[in-house]
């Protein structure tokens, strides 16, 4: 048995780039069409799931309408908590300490901002998702609509790569990664079929 996770990040909210965190801003107009854009008129799964966070939840919302598709509200997938730095953007975060930005890309579980989720807590609660998600959509294609720092858990989860390595890894706006997920013999297999394109 086969299934496939395409997993879609949303498009740029309202207030443009920043460290967003669990603020809940929504889509703003260029951030809708980078969505649309990014899925056009495909629709080849059996069920959509979301975050909760209204940035994920609205474009999901709709595109279940629209393809009278199932839709799932999973409340493991929404984005890290960035502690005292959501909110504030890159410049205002480097005007703190020049040098703050790049301990955390460097070494982001020994350098994450102050009041944090722990990355090793992210990662867990996003990789029990992603297992319960695979258990109960088996052999069925489903699309993900969250956040960069769910699909870097999830890609660190499904290929086994390092907790520490997981900033490495680029996400853009409304961009798509997909998994094959083989079951054999009660074990999983996945393979990484593409990172960061548009159906």
């Amino acid at each position: 048995m086969t299934t496939i996770i395409d997993l879609i990040r949303h498009g740029e909210p309202v207030g443009g780039r920043k460290y967003r965190g669990q603020i809940d801003d929504p889509l703003s107009e260029k951030g809708w069409q980078q969505m649309r854009d990014a899925v056009g008129d495909h629709r080849p799964w059996q069920a959509i799931v979301t975050s909760p966070l209204s940035r994920c939840s609205e474009f999901a919302t709709e595109l279940s309408r629209r393809h009278q598709l199932p839709l799932h509200t999973d409340a493991r997938l929404q984005e890290i908590g960035f502690g005292s730095w959501e909110g504030k953007t890159s410049a205002e975060i480097k005007a703190e300490d020049p040098d703050k930005l790049s301990r955390f890309w460097q070494d982001p579980i020994g350098n994450r901002p102050a009041g944090a989720e722990p990355l090793q807590d992210f990662y867990d609660r996003v990789s029990a998702a992603l297992q319960d998600l695979l258990t109960q959509h088996t052999d069925q294609h489903i699309l993900i609509v969250c956040h960069a720092g769910v699909i870097r858990m999830s890609l660190l989860h499904l290929l086994g790569i390092p907790l520490q390595h997981a900033f490495r890894i680029q996400v853009g706006n409304a961009s798509i990664t997909r998994f094959e997920v083989e079951q054999a013999q009660a074990r999983w297999f996945p393979r990484l079929l593409f990172h960061g394109g548009q159906l």
